[in-house]
């Protein structure tokens, strides 16, 4: 079931970080994601309700959504979100327990990580994939390229600074996939009425990527 998981991650890499004020926001924005070919979706502990949200989701959309769960950092959220429908589970730092804890469930683990030893870290604990984060801090696509030289065989995720403009950059420097936040999910744009910005932001999300994977001859 995990490779399964993998390959329609990667195949997708775009994952959108969903934060949001309100679980109608929430809603609103995965609305507006889906409508623009969104099909992977992280759910932040951070939004109110995310449990619940997280099951309405799964609910509404089966697996049409590749569900997965973000700012996770306890085992006990780890485990909760599993239950509610998450299929990845993420954190924006390296916690050894809930890598341990994602990889009993039979569930793909994303720990956060910034440096070297970090990123190593987590990939010898079991990590299915490493988000890099924030990776901008540190030069964006140049700072991962750098990274995967010694790392070939880690496969990343670059978070924070992600944009438009930086997606192909990074997808050429080696990223697996994209963790995509307020440049793709826009709360503001849900609260002024103004969804089909999001659904046409995703489109071109899903455009750069795939231009980005065309062999060049």
């Amino acid at each position: 079931m995990s490779k399964e998981i993998e390959r329609r991650l990667e195949r997708t890499a775009l994952i959108p970080v969903l934060r949001a004020s309100s679980a109608e926001v929430a809603h609103g924005l995965v609305d507006a994601m889906v409508a623009g070919g969104v099909e992977v979706l992280e759910v932040t502990m951070t939004v109110p309700g995310a449990i619940a949200i997280l099951r309405e989701l799964k609910q509404d959309f089966g697996d049409r959504i590749l569900l997965g769960s973000g700012t996770v950092t306890t085992v006990a959220d780890c485990e909760a979100t599993i239950e509610a429908g998450a299929e990845f589970v993420v954190s924006p730092s390296l916690h050894l327990d809930v890598i341990a804890a994602t990889k009993r469930a039979g569930k793909l683990s994303i720990p956060g990580a910034l440096t070297p030893t970090e990123v190593m870290t987590a990939w010898r604990a079991g990590a299915d994939y490493v988000k890099v984060f924030p990776c901008s801090a540190l030069g964006g696509a140049s700072y991962l390229k750098a990274l995967k030289a010694p790392f070939p065989e880690i496969r990343l995720i670059p978070t924070g600074g992600v944009t438009l403009t930086t997606a192909a950059d990074f997808l050429h420097a080696g990223a697996s996939a994209l963790g995509v936040g307020t440049d793709l999910v826009n709360p503001a744009a849900i609260i002024k009425g103004e969804a089909q910005t999001i659904t046409e932001t995703a489109r071109r999300y899903l455009q750069v990527i795939a231009q980005a994977r065309v062999p060049v001859s």
